[in-house]
């Protein structure tokens, strides 16, 4: 079958349009999000983008069934189970975009899979996330949404005892070994980075917005524009990353994007803002009288409360992530709610009533903005259908709170389990993505159980 528009509202105008307005860009990166989030896809050259607007591009389905080190994972029933044939890649409207910096220039698209008659693959994350935005709009609500972005720079070469050190500052070299947090004039010294950064972002239509010295030496916070489409700003998120990576990169040093780099400071989150609009525009999460909470807002959070513990591994998905959770680290430990309070998992920000919103703070920085975003929604409607009480809030120190909180696992390996026999998560990625994500997680967890690591021959080589 021969599909003469493509499923995902893509145009040949759009890449006419973009190769008139850039006539310098000699190839385009074209990008799929696999269930790690990780970019995988080719680089076309300029003649090839009007052909790849108009009949797709086709991809092994195996290439959504990859683990964190780009091997196939049988169990996801996506390699020989399918022949290994190919589906086909569209390009995903409005991600067309130039690239910042690059020798010869080159631009990006994202693109999502279909199979080969048009219907949506369903193992590509950013589906399942368009499945919980359509479910929401037949119930007559639209979230708008956005991440916020920690992340490490890193010197390219480890330190001396073999660990990781923060990146000497690349205006003038001096070392970075302090917290520094909210520091202005600490910020000065990556100021060459962070303006390709931004220029960066300008270039592919993201608002980047506050940078601010996070909670660890070489740590940074990026915020970004609130946005009325939970789409736009997953992909936003996910081409900040890139740019991050690139710039990073170019000027020496390295961007590092897992949740716990540094054993003795705080990890790197992936805070996600979000609040629902009605049909005309309006917030429900407001409420009529200031600090009297609207029922939308408390059962949104009962929700997310109540699904928060087999949701975990989507916010936590990798062996590295579990170590973020520690007490006062900033990195919430149990399923609190609270106001102006950054000790729990569910946080309502101060500031205008007109933006009410609910910070969801349990994800790292590694996880899969498409699949955060997709099982956040799906709780916000769990506790809107049901009606769900979030309990009393969380005042003072939430890391002292939570007794009464619904479990959550303590582990990796517990949160594999609790997500596979979950049937609220296989609804809120939909069957085929939750197959896919947790049997890779637990290929990933077999290939870490068996390493030997370092720690294991320090503490056991002379002792036992």
């Amino acid at each position: 079958m021969t599909l003469t528009a493509s499923p995902s509202g893509s145009t040949p105008a759009e890449a006419e349009a973009f190769l008139a307005a850039h006539p310098e860009i000699e190839a385009f990166d074209i990008v799929l999000h696999d269930a790690n989030g990780i970019g995988r896809g080719k680089i076309i050259r300029r003649h090839e983008l009007l052909a790849f607007y108009k009949g797709g591009r086709h991809l092994p389905i195996s290439i959504l069934g990859l683990d964190i080190c780009g091997e196939d994972v049988h169990e996801t029933g996506l390699i020989w189970d399918q022949g290994d044939g190919d589906l086909r890649a569209w390009p995903v409207p409005g991600t067309l975009a130039p690239l910042h910096g690059t020798t010869p220039p080159r631009g990006e698209v994202f693109m999502c899979m279909y199979d080969l008659e048009g219907r949506p693959m369903t193992s590509d994350p950013r589906h399942a996330l368009q499945r919980q935005v359509e479910a929401m709009a037949a119930e007559g609500l639209f979230p708008a949404a956005a991440f916020e972005l920690e992340f490490f720079l890193l010197a390219n070469d480890r330190g001396p005892d073999g660990k990781v050190q923060p990146a000497r500052d690349v205006l003038d070299g001096r070392p970075s070994s302090k917290t520094e947090v909210y520091s202005v004039d600490h910020l000065h010294g990556m100021l060459p980075l962070f303006s390709d950064i931004y220029a960066g972002a300008e270039k592919a239509g993201i608002k980047a917005e506050t940078m601010i010295s996070e909670y660890a030496p070489g740590q940074y916070e990026l915020t970004l524009h609130y946005r009325t489409d939970i789409l736009q700003a997953a992909d936003d998120l996910m081409r900040l990353k890139r740019i991050v990576r690139a710039q990073a990169r170019a000027h020496g040093v390295t961007a590092c994007f897992m949740a716990k780099p540094v054993e003795s400071y705080a990890g790197s989150g992936m805070h996600l803002h979000v609040s629902l609009l009605d049909r005309e525009g309006r917030n429900v999460f407001v409420e009529e009288i200031e600090g009297q909470w609207s029922q939308p807002i408390l059962h949104a959070l009962g929700g997310l409360r109540a699904t928060m513990g087999e949701s975990m591994l989507v916010f936590a998905p990798h062996a590295n992530s579990w170590r973020r959770f520690a007490s006062q680290s900033y990195a919430p430990v149990s399923p609190t709610w609270g106001v102006n309070n950054r000790s729990v998992a569910l946080r309502i920000p101060a500031g205008d009533i007109k933006a009410r919103r609910i910070e969801h703070r349990p994800a790292g920085v590694d996880s899969n903005p498409y699949l955060v975003a997709a099982t956040v929604l799906a709780g916000i409607r769990h506790g809107l259908a049901h009606k769900i009480d979030p309990g009393p809030e969380t005042t003072g120190n939430g890391y002292a709170d939570g007794q009464d909180a619904p479990p959550i696992p303590v582990d990796w390996r517990g949160a594999i389990v609790a997500a596979q026999g979950s049937d609220f998560l296989k609804d809120a990625l939909g069957h085929e993505m939750h197959r896919t994500f947790t049997a890779i997680k637990a290929s990933e967890y077999a290939r870490v159980a068996r390493t030997i690591s370092e720690v294991d021959f320090d503490l056991y080589l002379h002792t036992v």
